[in-house]
């Protein structure tokens, strides 16, 4: 028999809590830690239209980067969408559990999926943590050199989106040294310019950190923050490592992409 624990605990050997970032509310979000599990959906985000397709599939154990409660409840009323899953979650003994910024920086974790779906190689961590192997981002390089238009369509095809934003002077200038940071990273443009890299790829980037790195002639593309979405296969893959057939695993397929590009 194989808990709810017996997951979670091989999840944090694999993506340790130490690694979370302060306030991150990554871990055990709902659910018995001590209930038998054997249907596990991976996910990005746990959304209402998730819980349905874990609900329709039978799933007692959803494994999410991003918390489904980031933002605490101040109250159970059932007419919000969001209380709603909770209660739905709740009805269906379906334990959920998220590994958020730990996941982020875990070696051989988001960060690395990533720059291997861009082809980045030779990586390192762009903001290692003290044991040097771990941290969040990583910095590599792609195997030829390609133009700043070139790669950010390359990354637009790599993460399933129809546009990608681009902040750069020259569309034209080449680029071979990239450094990657998923979700919400244009805080450490900077840190990516400072460690040699030609450009940054992150999501989330604001307004007028563009008219910053605008101004350093520096190069970050923006795939959208849903570009994480590409971790859910590998999350499912590492759980049938530790489990094997013992363990029904499959990638959620619903997209929780809030944009909508026109």
């Amino acid at each position: 028999m194989i808990t709810a624990q017996d997951l979670m605990d091989r999840i944090e050997q694999f993506a340790p809590k130490s690694l979370a970032e302060s306030g991150d509310p990554t871990g055990l979000q709902i659910g018995d830690p001590l209930q038998p599990i054997h249907r596990v959906m991976t996910t990005l985000d746990v959304r209402p239209e998730v819980v349905a397709e874990a609900i329709a599939a039978g799933v007692d154990f959803i494994w999410a980067h991003h918390e489904a409660m980031f933002f605490p409840a101040k109250n159970l009323d059932l007419r919000v969408p969001q209380n709603k899953m909770y209660a739905d979650l709740i009805q269906h003994h379906i334990v959920v559990y998220a590994a958020h910024t730990n996941l982020d920086s875990a070696q051989g974790g988001m960060n690395d999926w990533l720059a291997a779906a861009m082809g980045i190689t030779h990586v390192t961590p762009l903001v290692p943590q003290p044991d040097g192997v771990s941290g969040l981002g990583r910095i590599g390089d792609l195997a030829q050199p390609i133009s700043v238009a070139d790669f950010a369509e390359k990354l637009r095809t790599i993460f399933n989106v129809k546009a990608v934003r681009v902040i750069a002077n020259d569309l034209n200038a080449t680029i071979q040294k990239v450094a990657v940071l998923g979700g919400d990273g244009g805080r450490y443009w900077s840190t990516a310019k400072a460690a040699g890299a030609d450009a940054f790829v992150t999501a989330d980037v604001y307004y007028h950190v563009g008219h910053d790195i605008l101004a350093a002639d520096f190069v970050v593309i923006d795939p959208d923050h849903h570009m994480e979405a590409i971790a859910t296969v590998p999350m499912a893959e590492k759980v049938t490592a530790w489990f094997g057939e013992t363990l029904t695993v499959y990638p959620s397929k619903t997209n929780t992409d809030p944009y909508t590009y026109l």
